[in-house]
């Protein structure tokens, strides 16, 4: 195998110089940590990626209790209440009124404290791997719970200006939060690495022209963000987000995630015929039927036809990053080892 740091290795993957494709094994479904860490006798996420070869650790402040307020959590979109499905009516899915938006107990940075996300950045480092960081900034999902999903989209056409204020206050948050943390880390952080989920199994969760009116604008500010702080932007999005992926490319997203493989348009062959050389693609392998319902040499296969359609410049990863208590841990070994090859 070639001796490098998998900082090193992201980094020319990224800059497209690779001579060998990269992995990221993706971040176990709580549900599944105590039979993987106890398979591969680790004591957590850190240590597993250790042991499975991962170039690249992420480091998301919300699982480091970077919000500290007892009362309320980060974004209260249902005063205090718990959701049970997406359509759930937000606090905002009748209102009409800005000056509720502006009333509303938008999140503070008071409460923001980035402490242990700094201790687990610099064992990242100290461990040569990549560090992918910042905060998740779903400002889309976000803004979406505040409505519920129909309402929020109905509300594009017929309340624009609240959901314009609703996602002002959420961005915002965001970027305010991401500065704080960049400005402490400087150059420990590799990539920022956020998500959002714009794709059905089937096509865009909005249409294109709305996507550039209510995604769009708010999204550059995220990927300028980053380049200013000298960060490559990894973007994670589900779903069939072909029709967008040229408008992500020239926002500067520099990777994407997770190439969820069974959804339109998807597919591997697809997108290397028309990405490959425009970014860099993270993940890819099936994590609907595949890793769940496959064997290992099945997954050994697909991962070699992976890396035969993306060559070189790719890191091998889940096509999402929960990996569910279905997946064996002998798939995710042979997914990891052939990586490696």
């Amino acid at each position: 195998m070639i001796n490098m740091s998998g900082k090193q290795h992201f980094k020319e993957i990224v800059q497209r110089k690779a001579s060998h494709c990269g992995f990221w094994h993706g971040c176990p479904n709580p549900a599944s940590i105590e039979k993987l860490y106890a398979h591969y006798k680790v004591k957590d996420d850190f240590e597993l990626g250790l042991k499975l070869g991962a170039d690249c650790r992420w480091v998301m402040p919300d699982a480091f209790n970077a919000w500290t307020n007892p009362e309320y959590p980060m974004f209260d979109v249902l005063n205090g209440q718990k959701r049970t499905s997406l359509s759930e009516a937000g606090v905002f899915a009748e209102t009409e009124d800005l000056a509720e938006v502006e009333k509303f107990h938008w999140p503070e940075m008071k409460y923001m404290d980035f402490s242990e996300t700094l201790k687990e950045i610099d064992r990242t480092v100290a461990a040569g791997q990549a560090v992918l960081s910042g905060m998740w900034s779903c400002f889309y999902h976000n803004a979406c719970d505040f409505f519920g999903m129909e309402n929020y989209f109905m509300k594009m056409h017929t309340d624009p200006e609240i959901v314009d204020a609703v996602t002002r206050h959420i961005v915002d948050f965001y970027l305010e939060a991401n500065e704080k943390l960049f400005n402490l880390a400087g150059d420990k952080i590799d990539a920022f690495f956020f998500g959002n989920d714009f794709g059905s199994q089937l096509d865009l969760l909005i249409s294109p022209e709305h996507f550039d009116r209510f995604v769009m604008p708010y999204f550059r500010e995220f990927t300028d963000q980053a380049h200013r702080h000298n960060y490559n932007v990894v973007l994670h999005s589900c779903g069939s987000i072909d029709r967008v992926i040229p408008r992500l490319i020239d926002a500067g997203v520099e990777v994407l995630h997770p190439i969820q493989a069974m959804a339109k348009n998807m597919d591997a062959e697809s997108l290397a015929k028309k990405y490959n050389g425009k970014i860099v693609f993270l993940g890819g392998v099936d994590t609907q039927r595949l890793l769940p319902f496959g064997n290992a040499d099945e997954v050994r296969k697909d991962v070699h036809r992976l890396k035969d359609l993306f060559g070189p410049n790719f890191l091998v990863s889940p096509s999402h990053e929960s990996i569910l208590p279905n997946v064996s841990p002998e798939n995710i070994t042979a997914m990891a080892e052939t990586a490696a090859e």
